[in-house]
């Protein structure tokens, strides 16, 4: 489209649609409006050198990539046969880019016509007569992925797919060998006979590893020409530390892997006749994406990890800072990993763990406090259950506070058949145990506490056992709750919201101080004693019967730190204390 300007529309008033000669700015128009409509062949026609002028004006548009383009052209100076008319060009590119930039034609008159003089400054004012333009893409830098402190978890770099496929292996056994030989040495998961079970099942290749550029150069030529083997290099987010919290950096990865491009710059440069680069024309620097920062705390983290790779037994633990709902660290162990994202979206039951809802239904319906008087015999019949102690152990008539530090079965059967049919449901979701969390990168499940109309069910709720199931991250929420007073909202990504469905008011004050002082109970002198030594440490244990054993369970917090951990089937909730104990000792100086 050709806009002209006030001083063209002048002059071509003042020439009409007569015959006479055209002056400058009209020839200087006709030349514009050719070349903006992308008619090279009419425009060139219009110079002085047509033979020039026209793969000039062709290349300025292919060069360019240019999707439209407007020309304004304004006022002019004669000087005899000579003139110059000023020009205003804009041009369209790619992805919304405009380019508008201000020059000269220079214009000649010869046997009374007015044209062009050729010259490559009609495209540009600072383009050469051998020079042509050229559009460039100015990839921005793509973000990182780094935890709390700052340091880098996930980094922009190269993988090397390495890929199987039985098909094309002239003998499997040897090819499948050699590369769990390769690749063993950076996950020790990749063995023969998984490679040629999972080869097996495809039919067509498969990928067996990622490597990093780093890992590819030590084990790159062992792989070469194994038959059946092939490998390509990608552009991927590449993890610093292939053991710091894998599961969850994988499943971050593919949260932000289309975040992380940031928006793309661009410039015209010139280009002479050798395709040297001789000068920049126009510059629009790239927008880089900001870094993504985890909430993971790198020190707790290993903590937690390293304590939970100690045991044997499928184990796990999920750390949470009260203040923030920012999620800390999220452990498991390869016996567990072997299940799935557990520690956030496993259920189990959670056995006496649960005794601190129970007691904060208790307390918030005005039934009990910590000073109540419970009775705490070595069994109690309630319904057509018979609910036993832990080893048969009785403490007569004591404070509730007493029977909850010492985890008594019968003191919390009794209370729990107090409570209203749905008390449990409604306190548990003031806790974090119910609602649904929606997290980027991090799947959860709370857990389920259904309402129990029969007082069998509600009792055996009330300990922990019967219908009752949650996840380490939801006993985590509950530890956090009493550290913070209210449940804080969860979150992974900085800058990406946590959805919550389903949440609870508040616990009251009154609730709140109640579960602190019995907490602090259960370390001072209850079941979590082994633990006392490592500061002001809140807590509760719990040991949930399931068929062959029994999960072991601690939740608590510490200062701004709080925590669940589960060992599935680990039997006595004093190893769950004693893996905390570990992570704890494991802190540097100062933390939580």
């Amino acid at each position: 489209m050709l806009v002209l300007s006030s001083a063209a529309a002048i002059a071509m008033a003042a020439g009409g649609c007569s015959a006479g000669p055209q002056g400058p700015v009209a020839a200087a128009d006709d030349f514009a409006r050719a070349f903006a409509r992308h008619d090279v062949q009419a425009a060139a026609s219009l110079t002085t050198a047509p033979d020039k002028a026209r793969p000039a004006l062709g290349s300025a548009w292919d060069d360019l990539q240019a999707q439209q383009m407007s020309a304004h052209t304004g006022s002019a100076r004669i000087n005899g046969d000579t003139a110059t008319v000023d020009y205003t060009y804009r041009w369209q590119l790619p992805k919304s880019r405009v380019w508008t930039y201000d020059g000269e034609l220079h214009m000649g008159r010869t046997d009374g016509r007015w044209q062009v003089r050729w010259t490559a400054s009609d495209i540009h004012p600072q383009l050469g007569d051998t020079q042509t333009m050229q559009l460039r893409d100015i990839p921005a830098p793509r973000a990182r992925v780094n935890e709390r402190s700052g340091t880098d978890v996930l980094i922009p770099g190269v993988v090397h797919r390495i890929m199987f496929a039985l098909v094309d292996a002239t003998d499997p056994n040897y090819t499948a060998s050699a590369l769990a030989a390769a690749l063993n040495q950076f996950d020790n998961t990749v063995t023969t006979q998984g490679i040629l079970a999972t080869a097996a099942k495809s039919r067509r290749a498969y990928t067996v590893a990622l490597l990093t550029d780093w890992e590819y150069n030590q084990v790159g030529d062992d792989l070469l020409g194994l038959p059946g083997v092939s490998t390509t290099r990608e552009w991927d987010l590449v993890p610093t530390d292939r053991t710091f919290a894998p599961d969850l950096t994988t499943q971050v990865r593919k949260t932000v892997i289309d975040e992380v491009g940031g928006k793309s710059g661009w410039d015209v440069v010139t280009v002479n006749a050798d395709g040297v680069d001789t000068d920049v024309l126009q510059e629009v620097a790239p927008q880089p994406a900001p870094s993504f920062s985890l909430s993971l705390d790198r020190s707790v983290q290993n903590a937690a990890q390293r304590a939970v790779d100690a045991r044997e037994e499928k184990s796990m633990m999920v750390v949470i800072q009260p203040s923030t709902g920012a999620i800390l660290a999220v452990a498991q162990n390869k016996p567990a990993d072997a299940d799935g994202p557990v520690a956030t979206a496993g259920l189990y039951p959670p056995g006496s763990t649960f005794k601190t809802v129970t007691a904060a239904a208790a307390i918030g319906s005005g039934i009990a406090t910590p000073d109540t008087t419970v009775p705490c015999p070595s069994e109690i019949v309630i319904g057509q259950r018979t609910i036993p102690n832990y080893d048969g152990f009785s403490l007569g008539d004591v404070p509730m506070s007493d029977a909850y530090a010492r985890s008594c079965n019968t003191a919390f059967a009794k209370i729990s058949s107090w409570l209203s049919k749905d008390a449990l449901t409604r306190t548990a979701a003031k806790f974090g145990v119910g609602p649904d969390y929606t997290i980027a990168g991090l799947p959860t499940v709370s857990g389920s506490v259904p309402p129990a109309k029969e007082l069998t069910l509600r009792t055996e709720d009330g300990i922990g056992q019967g219908k009752v199931v949650v996840s380490p991250f939801a006993m985590a929420l509950v530890a956090a709750t009493v550290a913070h007073g209210s449940t804080p909202v969860p979150y992974l990504l900085s800058g990406h919201s946590t959805k919550v469905s389903g949440a609870g008011s508040a616990p009251s004050a009154e609730v709140i101080a109640g579960l602190r002082l019995m907490m602090r109970k259960v370390v001072l002198s209850g079941t979590a004693d082994r633990i006392a030594d490592q500061g002001e440490v809140y807590g509760k244990t719990g040991e949930a019967e399931v068929p062959d054993g029994s999960h072991s369970w601690f939740i608590g917090y510490r200062g701004d730190m709080a925590w669940a951990t589960l060992l599935v089937k680990g039997g006595s909730s004093d190893n769950a204390v004693a893996v905390t104990r570990d992570m704890l000792l494991a802190l540097p100086p100062g933390s939580a």
